[in-house]
């Protein structure tokens, strides 16, 4: 874990942990520092390789690199690689280091490094279709996707249906929050848009020059600090519907869940990745191409029929059964 930095990482493990214990089995949460500081990768590496768990009769690692553990039961449920090195390497405009020798030396180390270590593991599952693709991409791995359900899902439900498109998730530029604001310009309805979640000082900025620059002040709420369980309980029970546009998403994300648990249906993008996976245009929330004015078409159409918007909620919530997200199939699959 990166540490200061909260995600849907460590719900899920914080989550399984609870879900195995109240099902009898004796649990240890391990949170190992991680630095983003290129520089000090391989030197992490190996720190990991030293990390000792032999009371264990199995461990159940997250998050890169805790994959580098020895083990002899070792069980993957594989979030996604250290994604400057991997799916975001051809987009500098989200990579983080540079392209030059030193990086792509660091990134073929570090793909040797990790096809290893990934074939020590007894079995590895994955969040989703993205994830088990790329493993098999660049690793030339074979895994198996297991959906991380949310915790206590019957704590959501639908309080009904305010003016408000909301949005629930870390804020920065590969989530897009961005392509809303901008979109807000085109709309044509009453509509209002929520952002919820922590951001940086300088994507803050850039979103709050964006209001200014469209006069949305009054129509757009910035909401920047990390939103805890219950206030999202209200938040996604009273929106008319949910957004989430994440650029090539590698898990269809919480926000997704908590908007289907909740009988709301979803606003996203073309290019969300996995998104897309839970998602289905027209059925339970509407996948607009990533275009402001494409998706503000979307925006209006959602808040103007609202009997069609709450039908896409009731089928999102459906879906969640289809594809068999729950907690007994998670622990069914990760302790075979």
């Amino acid at each position: 874990m990166v540490p200061f930095a909260k995600g849907g990482y460590r719900n899920v493990v914080d989550w399984l942990a609870l879900v195995l214990q109240e099902h009898g089995h004796h649990v240890e949460t391990v949170y190992l520092p991680q630095s983003n500081n290129v520089d000090n990768l391989f030197r992490q590496l190996g720190a990991y390789r030293w990390i000792h768990l032999e009371d264990a009769d199995r461990i159940i690692c997250f998050r890169p690199q805790a994959h580098l553990i020895p083990h002899p039961h070792k069980i993957l449920w594989f979030i996604h690689h250290i994604r400057e090195f991997y799916d975001l390497w051809d987009h500098p405009e989200y990579r983080l280091v540079p392209d030059n020798a030193k990086s792509r030396g660091i990134r073929n180390a570090l793909h040797s490094v990790d096809t290893r270590a990934l074939q020590e593991a007894r079995k590895i599952f994955t969040s989703s279709r993205v994830i088990s693709d790329r493993l098999k991409k660049s690793n030339d791995i074979e895994s198996e996707v297991l959906y991380p359900p949310i915790f206590q899902s019957e704590r959501f439900s639908n309080q009904g249906m305010n003016d408000e498109l909301l949005c629930v998730c870390r804020m920065a530029p590969h989530k897009r929050q961005h392509l809303l604001v901008e979109a807000m310009a085109y709309v044509k309805t009453s509509v209002r848009l929520r952002l919820c979640g922590p951001s940086s000082p300088e994507y803050a900025e850039k979103l709050n020059s964006l209001i200014r620059s469209y006069h949305l002040q009054g129509r757009v709420t910035i909401d920047d600090r990390w939103i805890g369980e219950e206030e999202k309980v209200q938040l996604f029970g009273s929106c008319f519907a949910a957004a989430y546009l994440p650029r090539d998403e590698d898990f269809y994300g919480y926000p997704t869940l908590e908007a289907a648990h909740s009988s709301k249906a979803l606003l996203t993008t073309t290019d969300a990745g996995a998104v897309s996976e839970f998602v289905v245009n027209g059925h339970n929330g509407c996948v607009a191409e990533p275009v402001p004015q494409e998706i503000a078409s979307s925006i209006d159409a959602l808040y103007n029929d609202r009997q069609a918007t709450q039908a896409m909620g009731d089928h999102a919530r459906d879906q969640i059964n289809k594809m068999g997200i729950s907690w007994s199939h998670v622990l069914e699959r990760l302790l075979s």
